[in-house]
């Protein structure tokens, strides 16, 4: 049964690649303003588990509704349309285009959806400052600490106002203290903003800035919520 009020929900979801099953039968729910983490062994299925959810990849059967609309049901125009606008995206590496100032990374998303520049990158400026990198605004992304690359990313997937914002391992490149201080600025950011994050780790000490874990283990996904 999914919870009311939910914003984003992956029903009975199945993948399979090759003869080998990433997902098998794997159900999620998220509302609005809530970090679940989303944790499990490596090759359990969580990175596909995210990717069906926001639409990169079509599950083999299940259904995945967004504001009550059947993601798996539209056409890729439109699921494209969604990751450009109501979804953000944070990775393990950031991802950064290294030709591109961090100001203009920032703005990247902005300007790809049709905003002018200089109010694209007013609105990036912003979200450097909240994340506490003004400073390398003019700098490129190889001129600046992997700590201070990976909050101009976390900036980048947060300009467009995305309700839901997806995080794959975004302190695995990091030490612990930058690490802490990535998942402190993201999750306070996305709080503020009542953005949902879809947050993927192993990592206990990330999974702790959640309000809840779901564990995904042999393909199925197991809400750890009252467990213990």
């Amino acid at each position: 049964m999914t919870p009311a009020g939910s914003l984003l929900v992956g029903e009975a979801l199945r993948k399979a690649y090759g003869p080998t099953p990433a997902l098998d039968g794997a159900d999620f729910s998220i509302h609005p303003g809530e970090v679940v983490a989303v944790m499990g062994p490596s090759g359990s299925g969580k990175s596909t588990l995210l990717h069906c959810l926001a639409g990169i990849v079509r599950p083999d059967a299940g259904t995945v509704r967004y504001a009550g609309r059947d993601l798996t049901a539209m056409a890729d125009t439109e699921r494209s349309a969604l990751r450009r606008g109501e979804f953000g995206f944070v990775f393990q590496f950031g991802q950064l285009v290294p030709e591109l100032s961090c100001l203009e990374n920032v703005a990247l998303p902005l300007r790809l959806n049709g905003v002018r520049r200089r109010e694209a990158e007013a609105r990036a400026a912003e979200w450097l400052e909240r994340l506490e990198v003004t400073d390398v605004a003019a700098k490129r992304p190889g001129e600046v600490s992997g700590g201070q690359g990976q909050r101009v990313a976390v900036a980048r997937s947060l300009v467009t106002g995305p309700r839901v914002l997806f995080a794959d391992e975004p302190t695995g490149a990091l030490d612990s203290f930058n690490g802490e201080r990535v998942m402190l600025l993201l999750t306070e950011a996305a709080r503020e903003t009542r953005a949902a994050v879809v947050l993927v780790t192993h990592e206990a000490r990330v999974a702790a800035y959640s309000d809840r874990e779901v564990v995904v283990r042999d393909g199925k996904a197991r809400d750890m919520a009252g467990v213990g």
